[in-house]
């Protein structure tokens, strides 16, 4: 009985282990996410809660959910400004081709075809236009009169694997001894948007260029480049012949 006695006195004299658990964002969140109702169980910590505001100091978590929400509705709206100024930007590009589509197939003879692509070039604020033929693919030698459209393929190599190695549409600035291969008579030069033509590329070069270095930056849209470039080798055809 005292020995029973004993062994009852010194299991509840026995002090229990706690584990001290450091708290860090994961456990936080962990708990929350697990405990919904957490908030609504000690509203009173919403309202007293600040969150550090680098030009207030601290606002109370209601005010940075509301600030937060704005900040989203902005970027929306920015967003949603910027989506409608591209429709508007495409619809426009797109009258401006059917427009250019109605012209250049009225054209009979190669040089009122490309004299048509350079108005068109101006009436949009251009510098200029240019078609170059790869002579490697086009019947452009003496007696043909469009000589001056010929362009060396292989001597156009040095763009192509600089600027067009991986597709078809460069826009941007070129360096003053690609466009003196290009332009052996020229005004300043700033950006330029340059096509090759043909489904592979190996056709030519359309080239329209711009005094201002800005207005030609890559990742802008090129699909109006691409139906140029594919169209004109179709009415190209109607005056020179390929090469077999």
């Amino acid at each position: 009985m005292v020995a029973k006695t004993t062994r009852s006195y010194k299991t509840k004299n026995i002090k229990p282990t706690i584990r001290k658990i450091k708290l860090n964002d994961e456990i936080v969140s962990q708990y929350l996410n697990d405990n919904p109702d957490f908030f609504i169980r000690n509203a009173s910590l919403i309202e007293n809660m600040r969150i550090p505001h680098p030009i207030r100091g601290g606002i109370s978590l209601p005010e940075w959910q509301m600030a937060r929400q704005r900040n989203k509705i902005s970027h929306l709206e920015a967003e949603i400004t910027l989506l409608m100024e591209y429709a508007r930007s495409n619809e426009l590009l797109f009258n401006q081709f059917m427009d250019l589509q109605s012209q250049i197939f009225k054209a009979d003879d190669l040089d009122v075809l490309v004299q048509i692509i350079k108005n068109w070039a101006k009436s949009l604020g251009l510098n200029g236009a240019y078609l170059y033929l790869f002579d490697d693919k086009w019947l452009i030698n003496a007696p043909s009169k469009y000589q001056h459209f010929a362009l060396n393929s292989s001597g156009f190599n040095f763009i192509r694997v600089r600027h067009l190695q991986y597709s078809n549409q460069y826009l941007g600035q070129l360096n003053t001894t690609e466009l003196d291969f290009l332009l052996s008579e020229r005004n300043y030069i700033g950006s330029v948007a340059l096509s090759l033509l043909g489904q592979f590329g190996d056709l030519g070069l359309l080239m329209f260029t711009s005094s201002d270095p800005h207005h030609y930056q890559e990742k802008q849209g090129t699909l109006l480049l691409e139906k140029m470039s594919q169209l004109l080798p179709i009415l190209i055809e109607k005056w020179v012949m390929r090469k077999k």
